[in-house]
């Protein structure tokens, strides 16, 4: 069953619409694949095996008479649910019999689970039944409902099976006889339910799961007692539900057109990007209540920057990309997926961070408020199984994500050698063919399949940090592309056409604002969509005491240079150039300004890594921001 991740084909209020899954199938040598191949043959199954030997499986067999012990948090069952959406995914882009066969046995087991009035829980039930809905707060039992929504529409349009969707619908039903209005108003602590109603609605026509999701988003959440998405003022709390509900927003207004939650929407994207977001796409400055901080408080040994929160942050970034066809959204897509989402993954696909720090001393401890400081190396379980499937089920809906289509349109957004085969309305079948090594390089190709000529507008999106973009067409002359905006290409298109855009990809080093105060007389370095970091492996001198000499208004020095590393972290390219080493030096700790003191410095070669492929070669010492001072005394 040929569907789309978001299934927005009967939504009336969205600039562009999804294509199937199928329609997008990435290159053998493709940037993404890789990982995603290491989702499906090592992620995947060991998580399964990791989840039935925690427990995971148990607690739902146990409900249907297997004499066991119910184990690990009240909220264990949606790690199976996100797990079993993945495996969704998977199946309808390829035939996997293994997966396909646990993914059958689970859904058994889920279904003998189900209670006879639809609500599931493994949790709140026998001698915790009289709790059900009693601590919606902190309970998580609408938030495991959502993930159970999401991940039976997605079985269901793999497999064409709707017994997984049954139970869902079941559960569905239930909670729209309890919760409404002149019935229970409490929410959900953690927002999900809400987006997973409305995918539920868009799959099964059914009116009354699109009203649920809305009275609910019109509710104060329950954790914090937050206001209604469409009333608050700034993201706050929680990153990953603010996100979720963010998306459930979105959603509603891609539905119902609902003006007031879309200018709030548009506003809260504002204050998220103008002062809440790291360089990195990470998202959630505090540990504490893994939440935002004030705008501009961005720490970075101290950065939380959950896993779970850049994809819901992306997530949320798709929706209003849909909505309104602005390349903001895209551009954050792509600043998230390359940077702070894909850190949350080792490069061979099965192990994971929880945080995401954009510095680390390479050593582990325990704060003073008992937090775990991150640890250098990524995990194959966490006892908050929350991030691993989070990042599975991203992965295996990743092409979903990479070209959109509107009216006589067709809208590329993200970049991979790829295939796509999409039906445009108005025009019919087009056939893309991508060539491309990007991220590492900007020259992309662009072949252009029909079965007869047709009249159609081409968007391809410019990102902000390529100037001097252009692309040709045949012998025409060159058409000059707006960074941050879409280079339309309206014309008469031929079977073979073939469009070649160059993006090009200078070095940056980007400065933050002054109010980001751990930030100042330091530079993140960036190429292309890749912010780099200095990592100690590559180092004699630590990476705290590393500087590199940036002129203001020119950047690096013209030594600096890009260098293809085909032995290095699966292949990456680097970018080197010199600095310098600070020399230790003994001093008080606090001496008068009139006595005067400067840091000796030696000079330095400096390789920066992607961030995302940081603490792949064992533990080490991590820093994205690195010192730069134009004036320095040199021993």
């Amino acid at each position: 069953m040929a569907t789309p991740i978001l299934d927005t084909s009967h939504s009336p209020h969205v600039r562009l619409h999804t294509v199937p899954l199928p329609a997008v199938r990435l290159a053998d040598d493709a940037f993404w694949t890789p990982l995603r191949r290491g989702n499906v043959e090592n992620g995947l199954p060991r998580l399964h095996g990791l989840l039935e030997e925690n427990g995971h499986m148990d607690n739902f067999r146990r409900l249907a008479g297997k004499d066991v012990a119910r184990r690990g948090p009240l909220f264990t069952d949606s790690d199976l649910y996100k797990w079993i959406e993945a495996a969704g995914y998977v199946l309808q882009t390829e035939d996997h019999p293994d997966l396909r066969s646990l993914l059958e046995a689970d859904i058994a087991d889920i279904a003998a689970a189900q209670g006879d009035d639809g609500y599931l829980s493994t949790y709140f039930i026998e001698e915790r039944a009289g709790e059900r809905y009693q601590h919606l707060e902190y309970s998580h039992e609408m938030y495991c409902a959502g993930h159970l929504m999401q991940g039976a529409v997605a079985v269901a349009r793999a497999t064409g099976d709707d017994t997984l969707l049954q139970v869902a619908c079941r559960f569905a039903d239930h909670l729209d006889s309890v919760f409404g209005p002149g019935r229970n108003g409490t929410t959900d602590g953690h927002p999900e339910v809400e987006l997973a109603l409305i995918e539920l609605y868009r799959h099964t026509r059914e009116r009354r799961y699109l009203d649920l999701a809305a009275f609910l988003l019109s509710r104060p959440q329950s954790h914090a007692n937050l206001p209604p998405i469409a009333q608050r003022e700034s993201l706050i709390g929680h990153a990953v539900r603010s996100s979720y509900i963010c998306c459930g927003g979105a959603d509603l207004v891609m539905e119902t057109g609902d003006p007031e939650m879309m200018a709030n929407l548009q506003r809260l994207w504002q204050d998220l990007v103008g002062g809440k977001i790291y360089v990195t796409g990470g998202v959630g400055a505090r540990y504490e209540g893994e939440a935002f901080g004030e705008p501009y408080e961005l720490p970075n040994a101290r950065a939380y920057a959950e896993t779970c929160a850049q994809i819901g942050h992306f997530m949320w970034a798709f929706r209003m990309l849909l909505l309104t066809g602005e390349g903001q959204y895209a551009e954050a897509m792509e600043w998230i997926l390359y940077n702070g989402l894909r850190s949350g993954v080792d490069l061979d696909g099965y192990q994971y961070f929880y945080m995401n720090p954009l510095a680390h001393d390479g050593k582990e401890s325990v704060s003073a408020t008992g937090h775990r400081v991150p640890p250098t190396q990524r995990s194959t379980w966490h006892g908050c199984t929350c991030c691993p499937p989070n990042v599975q089920r991203l992965l295996a809906s990743l092409p979903g994500y990479f070209v959109t289509v509107a009216e006589r349109e067709v809208h590329v957004h993200l970049y991979d050698a790829l295939e796509a085969a999409v039906d445009v309305p108005g025009v019919g079948p087009v056939r893309l063919k991508i060539e491309t090594r990007y991220p590492w390089d900007g020259g992309i190709t662009i072949t252009v399949g029909l079965d007869e000529a047709a009249d159609f507008a081409l968007h391809l999106r410019i990102p902000t940090w390529a100037d001097g973009a252009a692309a040709f067409v045949g012998g025409a002359q060159p058409l000059a592309g707006e960074p941050g905006t879409y280079l339309v290409i309206q014309r008469q298109w031929q079977p073979g056409d073939v469009v070649q855009l160059d993006l090009p990809m200078a070095l940056e080093a980007l400065e933050a604002h002054p109010n980001v105060t751990e930030d100042r007389g330091a530079v993140a370095l960036k190429r292309g969509p890749i912010v780099y970091c200095v990592e100690s492996v590559d180092h004699r001198t630590p990476v705290a005491e590393l500087s590199v000499s940036v002129t203001p208004g020119e950047g690096l020095p013209a030594s600096w240079e890009a260098v293809w590393r085909e032995d290095l972290l699966g292949g990456v390219v680097v970018i080197e150039g010199p600095g310098f080493g600070c020399v230790p030096t003994e001093r008080p700790l606090y001496a008068a300004v009139a006595q005067g003191y400067k840091t000796g410095q030696v000079p330095a070669h400096i390789t920066a890594i992607p961030y995302y492929a940081w603490a792949n070669r064992g533990p080490a010492a991590m820093r994205v921001w690195v010192a730069s001072k134009a004036d320095r005394e040199v021993t």
